[in-house]
């Protein structure tokens, strides 16, 4: 079903899916999104406004041309950029709430360890060549669901102390989350990590304290067979970020796959206009992970497995910039950027529970809120 459909024709269903508990009047005044009801009538209305900007591909123009035709109000572009402009907030707190409810306990059986993925990814502003703002998103692996969602300017680099990790969870990221702050944070929440290493990414040190030579150590690796190695990485006093025990875990890429990270690596320095570093395109013939997780959790070869699951969060993201065309940012302002990519987050969420929780299981169409009690008449005996 397009989404300009389930605005005008199933909004109280999608309504419905907002946070429980959540007083949609009362947060969009607290917040200045909604100061007088003129215009736009109800908070329902503001955000039904702004999920049809933010998720339909409309201008703010054709934005207002549609809210007449539905008969939800009557107010120019003009208007309604004001409105947008001051709905960022608002739409970050019902985001949050709606993050927070599916992050809920669920009834599944007890797991020792909880997969969760993290990873960002860029937008630009209209005309512009580089970054302007950068999603951060955590993935539930389990559930198949995002839990936490972070909105940031060009500024806001990647991090894993963006990210609020759990007992017992394991974190897995790409390497550009490889930096001992990061992975300290971590382990002091008890969690676990497994992220890519860069062959300069973290000083390691080996068991006896000495410092560990990656490449020599790659170099010796064999053909087709996973190695690893238990490592601690450097401290660093000026920081006040302490040593942590890890395990590095290394496989040789075959030519072919070699080859191609190789070309990326070629790639990528042109496009930037650096100079090629000859340990980087080494390095490219190898994967490397780095983990706290110790060798009776779990070996070599799964390990390597169970990074692969990152990629799921790349099918999330190719998912917002392809289905909600996320990548399409029509406003130059920050203001209304920002309105303009939460509404489209929050219209993800939405989707999800729409899409997935009713419409593919009830017939009717819609999610009943409690079932009517129906008793069965038994036949009455013939004797």
């Amino acid at each position: 079903m397009e989404a300009q459909a389930i605005l005008e024709h199933e909004w109280p269903f999608l309504l419905s899916y907002l946070p429980s508990g959540l007083d949609l009047d009362a947060s969009a005044f607290a917040s200045g999104a909604l100061r007088r009801k003129r215009e736009v009538d109800s908070a329902s209305s503001l955000l039904r406004l702004v999920l049809a900007y933010g998720l339909c591909d409309l201008s703010l123009r054709q934005t207002a041309a549609w809210a007449q035709a539905a008969q939800l109000a009557e107010l120019s572009d003009v208007a309604l950029l004001k409105r947008f402009k001051h709905a960022a907030s608002w739409l970050g707190e019902i985001l949050g709430a709606k993050l927070a409810e599916r992050a809920a306990p669920t009834q599944a059986l007890p797991r020792r360890f909880h997969l969760r993925v993290v990873d960002a990814t860029s937008i630009s502003r209209p005309g512009s060549a580089g970054t302007d703002w950068r999603v951060h998103l955590g993935y539930d692996l389990d559930t198949l669901t995002i839990d936490s969602v972070e909105l940031t300017d060009a500024h806001g680099g990647e991090s894993l102390l963006r990210f609020a990790a759990q007992p017992n969870e394991i974190i897995i990221g790409d390497r550009t989350y490889a930096t001992r702050r990061g992975l300290c944070s971590i382990r002091q929440s008890q969690a676990h990590f497994i992220v890519r290493l860069g062959w300069r990414s973290i000083p390691l040190c080996a068991s006896d304290g000495g410092s560990f030579a990656l490449l020599s150590f790659l170099r010796g690796l064999p053909d087709g067979v996973a190695q690893t190695c238990d490592l601690y990485t450097a401290p660093d006093p000026p920081r006040q970020i302490p040593s942590i025990s890890c395990r590095l875990v290394a496989v040789r890429k075959t030519e072919a796959a070699a080859e191609a990270s190789r070309k990326d690596v070629l790639r990528d320095c042109s496009r930037k206009g650096r100079s090629v570093d000859p340990h980087t395109l080494e390095a490219a013939g190898y994967s490397v992970l780095l983990t706290s997780l110790d060798g009776g959790v779990a070996s070599a070869e799964e390990l390597l497995e169970l990074y692969r699951f990152r990629w799921q969060i790349e099918i999330v993201f190719k998912r917002l910039k392809g289905l909600l065309a996320l990548s399409k940012l029509p406003a130059k302002q920050p203001e209304l950027a920002r309105t303009f990519i939460l509404a489209k987050l929050l219209a993800a969420l939405l989707l999800d529970d729409f899409t997935e929780r009713f419409l593919a299981f009830s017939p009717w169409g819609f999610r009943i809120s409690q079932a009517p009690a129906v008793s069965m008449a038994h036949p009455k005996s013939s004797a």
